[in-house]
């Protein structure tokens, strides 16, 4: 309980230094390219690591994968003779290769972060904490709600087995 108080005190505290970040459209994305705009992410720095603020609707609502991603492009690339959704945005974040999919405090890729929330009515607002990012990593690269969920391990699935890139955006 402590912890779950923690937690909302410093979200709470960060998001609304948010008013003062970057805003990045969010889009849907397919084999066929780039679709409709979902809304938007808010990010700022706070004293306690990167916050992410979405304001996005029309997802399938529970738990999604979300992760920033190597590559500054949201645009489907071929693998295997088919077309992929968002592929061009390349793997997770991972500047010192450490090869691991794992926690966002932890010691695996730096794009590793909190899932995302979406509620029963498609809406994701929560906002959440990376610790171990900044503002100034964002930039050059793509930030991608994956479809399922994430259980911050390489197993039993890899890359936390969240499937499908479904959305994405790009930090300028």
């Amino acid at each position: 309980m402590k912890k779950t108080m923690l937690m909302a005190t410093i979200l709470a505290s960060a998001s609304a230094s948010a008013l003062a970040g970057n805003s990045i459209e969010i889009n849907m994305v397919d084999a066929k390219g780039v679709g409709q705009s979902i809304g938007t992410l808010m990010v700022s720095d706070s004293q306690y690591g990167l916050v992410l603020t979405p304001s996005l609707q029309g997802l399938p609502p529970g738990l999604h994968g979300f992760h920033v991603h190597q590559n500054p492009s949201c645009d489907p690339k071929e693998k295997d003779g088919k077309m992929v959704a968002a592929l061009s945005a390349g793997g997770h974040f991972d500047p010192a290769n450490t090869g691991k999919h794992g926690e966002p405090w932890g010691e695996g890729h730096l794009g590793d972060l909190p899932p995302l929330y979406v509620d029963n009515s498609g809406n994701a607002t929560q906002a959440v904490l990376a610790p171990r990012l900044k503002m100034a990593d964002l930039s050059g690269h793509a930030i991608m709600i994956h479809a399922g969920g994430d259980n911050h391990s390489d197993h039993p699935a890899p890359l936390g087995g969240g499937g499908a890139r479904l959305a994405c955006g790009v930090f300028k």
